[in-house]
């Protein structure tokens, strides 16, 4: 495993990460440890893993460890996807034409998804919206670490703060990174439910199954589609085509 408390060459773990990925996605799929302590355990094995490249990257050999160029087309088809789900959006009166400010649009975007492709599980009591899922703003007073503390989902979430973005996990931050980022935050959400071998919460299982499908062009097994996954992507594909 890779463990050093050095700040060792990016280049250097990439190419350990690359050669023991095997053993490593063994240990990380293997289920001996409950899905909550899992985040926790990996990054006290593989700290690199709290750098965005590295987490990132990650998602690259899961599922297409052979194309270098992987993580440039995801990003590609992820903004095809969003200037798609922005006309969807609108279509759907669960949005406004863009705004010039991009990351307000794009938190109104992200805001939406889980409404565009819906979840028939209602999100726990204490989430005002199953976008909270996803993504939560921060007020003016709050306290990043009281928010998470406080959370009753133990999955992957983007903390948008005055000045940045928090990637968190659970209760535990992860990593910073700049708010003109947050268009791409989405991408960092699945790269840990990947990376960390995470369940999707069933109140935006739709939505990530949609991204997982038709962004990332990870399949889904017939067997596992559920009727609001098929509904929604039979509503998407019929807006997309006409």
């Amino acid at each position: 495993m890779y463990k050093t408390k050095a700040r060792p060459n990016k280049m250097d773990v990439a190419q350990l990460l690359d050669l023991e990925i095997q053993a490593r996605r063994a240990f990380i799929d293997s289920d001996v440890t409950k899905e909550q302590d899992r985040p926790s355990k990996i990054l006290k094995a593989y700290p690199c893993f709290g750098e965005l490249d590295h987490l990132m990257d990650e998602l690259r050999r899961v599922l297409n460890q052979g194309n270098s160029h992987f993580l440039t087309e995801l990003k590609t088809r992820w903004g095809t996807f969003c200037e798609r789900a922005q006309f969807y959006g609108v279509f759907k009166k669960l949005m406004r034409p863009p705004q010039l400010d991009k990351v307000k649009h794009s938190i109104a975007m992200m805001k939406a998804l889980p409404e565009m492709f819906p979840s028939p599980m209602a999100p726990p009591k204490k989430l005002r919206h199953a976008s909270e899922a996803v993504l939560h703003v921060l007020e003016s007073a709050e306290d990043p670490n009281t928010f998470l503390q406080t959370r009753p989902l133990s999955s992957p979430v983007v903390i948008i703060c005055e000045t940045n973005c928090i990637l968190a996990i659970g209760t535990m931050p992860v990593l910073i990174f700049p708010k003109e980022d947050i268009h791409e935050s989405v991408m960092y959400l699945m790269a840990c439910y990947y990376t960390f071998h995470l369940t999707y919460p069933k109140c935006i299982a739709t939505l990530l199954s949609v991204v997982q499908t038709e962004v990332l062009l990870d399949a889904i097994h017939d067997r596992d589609m559920t009727t609001s996954y098929k509904k929604a992507m039979a509503d998407w594909k019929k807006f997309i085509s006409d």
